[in-house]
Formats: C-alpha cells, sequence, structure tokens
C-alpha cells in the first residue's frame, strides 16, 4: 500500500509518495517537485500527496502501470474514493457513510493535475485523459475567456460534481461572544484581563479577511501602525516560518480601522510586561502572536494552538456552531463587504485571490441572493409596472 512521507530538509517541509515497495514513486516525486517549484503550500503538497498516495495503492491493488490506464480506470477510482476504500473492487451490501463530494473532488483533482503535468512532458496516455472544447457560437464564454481561450480550454474527460453550498458565516453576536469570552476591559484597573492575544487574533481575522496562516506569520515590521495615515498590514510571502506558514498569494495591504490598530498597540504593550522588548533582539522581525504560557516563550505560535483553543472556546462559549474552524472569519468578512455593496473586484483584491473568478466562483451566491430578495415585493414591483404601463 503506497503511503505519504513527511520530508523535512533544514527548515523546509514536503511531502512525497512512497510505494508498497517503501521507493519513491518517481513519476508522482516529478509532479510534486513541480507544483514545489511553483512554491505551493506544505499543506497543498501534502494534500495532493495524500491524493497520489491513494492513486498508487489503486494502481497497485491492480498491478496496473500508471500510464496504461483510461478513463474507466478513473472512474472506477472515483466510485472506490466515494466509498471510502480504493482496495476493494467489490461493492458491499451494507451501508457505508459515504465521503464528503469536496473530499473525493480534493483527491481527484490531485491525480488528473498529476495526468496533466505528464501531458504536457509528453506522456502518450495522459494526453488521452484530456480533450480540448471549444466554445460553440453564441454560447456563454466566462470572465476575458475570448482573450486567453482562443484555441480551445483543455478539459479533464473524468469530472467530480460536488453540489454547490453556501459558505459558512459567523453571525455579529457570535463574533462578539468569543470577543468578550477572550479578554475584557477591566475599568478599575485601566488594563484587560484574560486572553488578549487572542481578542486580537480574532479581530483581526473578523476584519481583514485574511487566512490563519497569514495571520500567523505577520511580523511586527508588517503592522503599519495609524499616524495620521489608515493604519494597515502587510501581507509578505516569506518561505522561513518556523512552522511552514506562507501567504498564499503573495504581497498585499489591507487597511484596518482605528479600534483595531488600538488593540494591538494593547498587545505590544502586554508583549513588553512580559519581558519581549527585553529578550527578544529584533523586535521588527519577531511574529506577532506568538507562545506566552508554553513552549519557547516569545516563540511563534503554532496553527494547531489555535485549533485547539477555539475547540476548548465552542465548549465555553454558547451559540458558537460546534463545526466553526478560523477560516468562517474569512467568508464572513467577504460576505458582510459583498453584501453591504462593495464591487467583486474590490473584495477580491482584499482576500488576496489570484483570480477573479475565484472570488466570483465561492461568493457568487452572495449577491445572487441579494439580487433575487429584491424580488420579494411582488406588489411593490406590480404596482411599478403598471405605473410605467399607465404612463
Amino acid at each position: 500500500m503506497a503511503s505519504t512521507q513527511r520530508v523535512v530538509t533544514g527548515a523546509a517541509v514536503t511531502w512525497t509518495v512512497v510505494g508498497d515497495d517503501y521507493r519513491v514513486s518517481e513519476p508522482v516525486e516529478q509532479y510534486l517537485e513541480y507544483l514545489r517549484s511553483r512554491d505551493c503550500s506544505p499543506n497543498t503538497l501534502k494534500s495532493y500527496a495524500r491524493g497520489l498516495a491513494l492513486w498508487w495503492t489503486f494502481l497497485e491493488g491492480r498491478a496496473q502501470a500508471w500510464d496504461a490506464i483510461g478513463a474507466t480506470e478513473l472512474g472506477a477510482f472515483v466510485g472506490q474514493l466515494r466509498r471510502g476504500s480504493v482496495t476493494e473492487d467489490v461493492v458491499s451490501l451494507h451501508e457505508r457513510t459515504r465521503v464528503a463530494d469536496a473530499t473525493v473532488a480534493s483527491r481527484a483533482r490531485a491525480v488528473m493535475g498529476f495526468y496533466r503535468y505528464h501531458a504536457a512532458r509528453g506522456v502518450e496516455v495522459a494526453g488521452r485523459l484530456y480533450e480540448t472544447v471549444r466554445a460553440r457560437p453564441g454560447s456563454y464564454l466566462p470572465f476575458l475567456e475570448h482573450v486567453a481561450r482562443r484555441t480551445g480550454r483543455r478539459s479533464s474527460v473524468v469530472k467530480v460534481r460536488v453540489r454547490a453550498k453556501p459558505m459558512p458565516v459567523l453571525l455579529p453576536d457570535q463574533m462578539v461572544s468569543i470577543r468578550q469570552a477572550e479578554a475584557s476591559w477591566d475599568t478599575v484597573s485601566g488594563a484587560w484581563s484574560g486572553e488578549l492575544r487572542y481578542r486580537l487574533l480574532w479581530t483581526l481575522l473578523e476584519e481583514t479577511g485574511l487566512r490563519l496562516g497569514e495571520a500567523l506569520g505577520l511580523r511586527h515590521r508588517d503592522w503599519k501602525t495609524g499616524t495620521g495615515t489608515t493604519a494597515q498590514v502587510e501581507v509578505v510571502y516569506r518561505e522561513d516560518h518556523p512552522h511552514g506558514l506562507r501567504a498564499k498569494s503573495g504581497h498585499r495591504r489591507v487597511f484596518i480601522g482605528s479600534e483595531l490598530d488600538r488593540l494591538y498597540g494593547d498587545w505590544v504593550w502586554a508583549l513588553c510586561e512580559a519581558g519581549a522588548d527585553v529578550e527578544l533582539d529584533d523586535w521588527d522581525d519577531t511574529y506577532i502572536f506568538c507562545n506566552l504560557h508554553r513552549g519557547r516563550r516569545f516563540a511563534p505560535l503554532r496553527a494547531e494552538s489555535v485549533y485547539k483553543h477555539l475547540a476548548a472556546r465552542k465548549r465555553d462559549v454558547p451559540g458558537l456552531p460546534p463545526d466553526m474552524t478560523p477560516h468562517w472569519y474569512r467568508h464572513t468578512h467577504a460576505t458582510a463587504l459583498l453584501l453591504s455593496g462593495v464591487p467583486m473586484h474590490v473584495v477580491s483584491r482584499r482576500l488576496g485571490h489570484a483570480d477573479i473568478q475565484t472570488t466570483i466562483n465561492t461568493y457568487a451566491h452572495v449577491t445572487e441572493d441579494a439580487e433575487l430578495r429584491a424580488c420579494a415585493d411582488w406588489q411593490k414591483i406590480t404596482h411599478a409596472w403598471g405605473s410605467r404601463h399607465e404612463g
């Protein structure tokens, strides 16, 4: 059975796939190295490696070469992914819990990306798994399709349909509740009591829509405090984070409000009271979100620690969704901006999407719902219609 293998080289962490003979799968490694050359994050590499390990297990179970397959084998693989086992060809008569469509699509996407890469390298079988699709006259063309796709679009012959569902969002009362549970201002002592670090983190995610990895990767030099100008944080692409975190979308600036800026100032003061200004050699180069109670003091906070802390908060704070994750703040931020009338391209830039089509695909339902709600007052619409007719 093939498996994923974590590989550490110096400070860098990556993943590869090892076959049942305990050797690295060379075709898979070639593709993963291509992804590394494109600066894919370790988490993306891990996800793709998992999908390809399942595919390699599927092939090994059938004693089939990777470059001698077709759409039939890919279809069988997707079917077994849905049933939760890539080693069983026989369909069980007992009902099983089906794997989520999004998980199946993620695994299949890794396999199809693998073959698309090898198709570009001239592997014949890989080329047969894609077809060139040209738009019919009069058919709808996606954004800038007329510029970028004049020769047709390369489309996979195997497609996994994922049922669309609205992105999860947090309600204003829920976000207030978790902030208050983290830390509150004591008017008597004139100081914060509680976990000010996490109050700052949740407020930052709520107001900026940053990914958790982007927030944890912020250094003090990246926070530009407002001194006569609007405060901002700079999201900077770096590859030297001790826990492998990096900005997924490269460099961008995100403007923030004065209250969030003051909260950051209070956190800096709290760090100085804890001795950070004495212990740290280069303040500007240290991470904003750091350890205080466990591990090495002032070392960068791990994403796993944030998830563990959030799990405890969900037990303590009534009304928080049990499946809430830090990424919900990002969806909430985008949804709030779109509902307030902010143009889609502005939201796309603020979120750091490389392509506005990503924003449209993810949040199109928000603007559609807002437009459809305008049709709710049918009497008002027909009255206006009648007035125009009479005129």
